[in-house]
């Protein structure tokens, strides 16, 4: 995991779980945003497809907000907000 970007005052940071299967990506995911204040973000890169299932349900249940939900090439993008 390492910064990628910071703007508006929220660092964002990056989670590339590229090559990995569930339910790893998500894992991987859960320890990160623990790292996080309330109001940053994460952006996550993922092939596996069962992510476009998994992280908006991981959103939803610890009410994060799924900012970017993006898919380029065979990479998933997403961009989460980590909620208060």
């Amino acid at each position: 995991m390492k910064e990628a970007a910071e703007g508006d005052g929220v660092v964002v940071t990056r989670l590339d779980t590229r090559g990995l299967r569930c339910p790893e990506p998500v894992m991987l995911l859960h320890g990160a945003v623990r790292k996080l204040q309330p109001g940053e973000m994460i952006e996550v890169l993922a092939s596996d497809p069962s992510t476009e299932r998994d992280i908006p349900k991981f959103c939803t249940f610890l009410g994060h907000e799924l900012v970017l939900h993006v898919k380029q090439g065979e990479t998933f993008v997403y961009r989460l907000r980590k909620g208060g």
